[in-house]
């Protein structure tokens, strides 16, 4: 069984910065890919970003502001986060699949963009 725990979220000021991570603990691991998706009140979880070992994606709203990195564990993700505005507040989510196709995903960590 893989556990992920996000952690770095909280409250900042419009154009602020914050960086999220999500560590992945557990039977593991063999991770194909991990993305973090975003879910606002009131709307549907939509995917912000993405990395396997060959590619990177980015929701186009994001681009030019947030980036997706891995540690040099492998088995954490990092979602840089700049230049926020209080439409980027949302619960954001880390979901990691393994190469066997299994799905995990974490509990969230709040981001709140306001003056």
């Amino acid at each position: 069984q893989v556990q992920l725990a996000e952690s770095g979220g909280g409250w900042v000021q419009p154009v602020g910065s914050l960086t999220l991570s999500c560590v992945a603990s557990g039977s593991t691991l063999s991770i194909y890919s991990m993305t973090w998706y975003r879910q606002a009140p009131g709307r549907q979880r939509e995917m912000v970003a993405h990395i396997t070992d060959n590619d990177i994606t980015l929701v186009d709203s994001v681009k030019g502001r947030f980036t997706i990195a891995r540690g040099n564990a492998k088995n954490t993700v990092f979602l840089q986060m700049a230049r926020l505005s209080p439409e980027d507040t949302a619960i954001y989510y880390c979901r990691l699949i393994d190469t066997h196709a299994y799905v995990y995903w974490g509990q969230g960590t709040q981001v709140n963009v306001s003056s």
